[in-house]
């Protein structure tokens, strides 16, 4: 209900000029479509593939666009549990779901691992971008005769330092991410695609290639660390010889390929705004981000190894894609000029994910603020914007403190990111998993496949398996990421004590006030005149859809403006686990 049941209505006070409306309704929400729903992921997903392949490749060597393959087809198991957990009777959240399931300790320290993901995508975003541009400003300079090299790693990050702060200042303000925005971006960003792809596919027809080396053991070059420029790629197993084991050899390079997944969270954070039905909507949407994902992040992975001779990668540190642009076939000109399109998309995209990791951790930190885990003091609002800038200073802070650490190298960014993604895959998917036996009598509108009954118990395989997979993966990443392994657990021990002292703090003080999650479908009170709060003959207008508000005008004309209120009556019926799929207009 949008109004307080407990206010009195104000008749004295009120405006003479207009009547005064009231909107009974379960939320006032504007709807996007699975198309613009799949943009706004896309544009954390997508972006991996400016700084992914090239990760990889550098820590397994060239047999790398095989595991990115793997990783990215994995990514639509993965899906499968986001869709699960967004139809249950919680929301989808990975606080939520793993709070529902597990409890309160484990939900933190999941909360903590996502922030973790959210503090570098932006920094390993930036970064990224500024390598892009740069690497094309000294292709510039070099094609003009301009005696000017400008240093990639230090002026990537203090281009990354800019857009940090670009950003920082438009959340402040409180400019909401645009699913309008974000479909402009993938259809420039697709336009860029498919050139890419014909134009790298004619260059293949007309020169030849060969597959990168098959994905066995033996072909598995791990990275030795060279201080500065590469982390070592075996961490705590190198000089144990477990990495000859196939089945180890494999989940390490699956652990290194990883980033290539990263953003598949952000599923759960569309499927609040998707329109109906929700649940079927987001499946397209999924389906979508799978298929796209799969063409551009896999295929410019192979690209890389068929087309780019070994011996000048070096030459594109940082710029793989823009490496891809100058070496296909075609005059100089063009490639250049195709170079420049595929920075400036580059740039649009990398920059994106970097709103969108602000955006993404501003709204976990007001959920568990909502939940009670925080104080209120952390969602006290902007003097002048009314935004939540202590939350967003504190994230922002914590992005560039990383930027200056890192200086600009993608490397041991990257190496330090798969902490948050891995980990918190895994505690979804575990959630997901122990709701199949804590709640086994809720229903769910969609279920991972693979479930099988044995004297009458379900026996959710595919769950099991996908969840079993991710944890592999998370191990082998725990001991062969020394970087991710000590940051990522010093950041969520740090944060996991924040969340406990304020919990503790603000129930003692009596200043955590925990709000119901508003799409957490709870028996409420009827509509009356007294719940809503209006006087004594007043006007009922029924909404059956929030694009049709023609008699409304109507009624305000006519209405009594002294003597009566109205009252615009909008209710939806959601039958089942409430994901919206199967619901009815009253």
């Amino acid at each position: 209900m949008a109004n307080d049941p407990s206010t009195k209505p104000a008749v004295n006070n009120a405006p003479t000029s207009i009547p005064r409306v009231l909107v009974a309704t379960t939320a006032m929400l504007s709807f996007i479509s699975f198309w613009r729903a799949a943009a706004i992921v896309l544009n954390d997903l997508a972006s991996s593939a400016y700084y992914a392949p090239e990760y990889a490749q550098g820590q397994v060597g060239r047999a790398a666009p095989w595991f990115i393959l793997a990783i990215m087809l994995f990514s639509y198991t993965v899906r499968a549990i986001y869709i699960e957990s967004c139809s249950m009777f919680v929301r989808g959240g990975v606080y939520r779901v793993v709070k529902e399931a597990m409890g309160g300790t484990l939900a933190k320290f999941s909360v903590s691992a996502l922030m973790f993901d959210y503090v570098l995508t932006g920094p390993i975003s930036a970064v990224a971008a500024g390598q892009y541009l740069v690497g094309f400003l000294n292709e510039l300079f070099a094609h003009a005769n301009i005696n000017l090299v400008l240093p990639v790693n230090g002026a990537a990050a203090f281009f990354a330092l800019l857009v940090t702060i670009y950003f920082w200042w438009q959340n402040i303000k409180g400019i909401p991410e645009s699913s309008e925005k974000a479909m402009r971006i993938m259809q420039i960003t697709t336009a860029m695609v498919v050139l890419l792809i014909g134009w790298c596919g004619y260059t293949l027809w007309v020169r030849g290639g060969h597959l990168p080396p098959w994905p066995l053991p033996r072909n598995l070059h791990f990275a030795t660390e060279i201080p500065g420029v590469v982390p070592d790629a075996l961490g705590w197993l190198r000089g144990s010889g477990l990495q000859t084991i196939g089945l180890v050899g494999i989940f390490v390079a699956l652990g290194h390929s990883v980033l290539a997944m990263s953003g598949e969270e952000s599923l759960a954070q569309v499927y609040r705004e998707i329109e109906h039905p929700k649940l079927k909507n987001l499946e397209k949407a999924g389906f979508i981000i799978f298929v796209y994902s799969l063409l551009f992040t896999a295929l410019v992975s192979f690209f890389v190894v068929m087309i780019i001779p070994e011996a000048k990668l070096s030459d594109y540190t940082g710029n793989y894609i823009g490496g891809l642009a100058m070496s296909v076939v075609g005059p100089y000109t063009a490639r250049l000029l195709f170079r420049g399109f595929v920075v400036v998309v580059g740039v649009l995209i990398l920059a994106g994910a970097v709103n969108t990791a602000i955006i993404g951790s501003n709204g976990v930190l007001n959920r568990v603020s909502e939940d009670g885990v925080l104080a209120d003091w952390f969602r006290h609002p902007h003097p002048r914007f009314g935004t939540s800038h202590r939350i967003i200073n504190m994230v922002v802070i914590l992005q560039l403190i990383t930027i200056i650490l890192s200086r600009g190298n993608v490397y041991y960014l990257g190496e330090a990111y798969a902490f948050g993604v891995i980990w918190s895959f895994v505690l979804k998917g575990l959630a997901v998993l122990v709701l199949r036996y804590t709640e086994p009598k809720q229903q769910r509108e969609f279920r991972v496949p693979m479930n099988f009954k044995i004297a009458g118990k379900e026996i959710p395989m595919g769950l099991a398996l996908i969840t079993l997979t991710l944890f592999g993966m998370a191990l082998a990443n725990l001991v062969t990421k020394k970087i991710a392994t000590v940051s990522g657990i010093a950041f969520s021990l740090v944060l996991y004590g924040i969340f406990t002292a304020s919990e503790k703090f603000a129930h003692n003080r009596g200043l955590a006030h925990p709000e119901m999650d508003a799409f957490h479908l709870v028996p409420g009170e009827e509509i009356t005149p007294k719940t809503v709060g209006v006087r004594p003959g007043n006007i009922v207008v029924m909404v059956r859809d929030y694009n049709t508000l023609y008699h409304l005008p109507k009624v305000l004309d006519r209405v009594n403006k002294h003597k009566q209120d109205v009252v615009v009556l909008h209710i939806r019926v959601l039958q089942r686990a409430g994901s919206g799929a199967f619901a009815r207009w009253c």
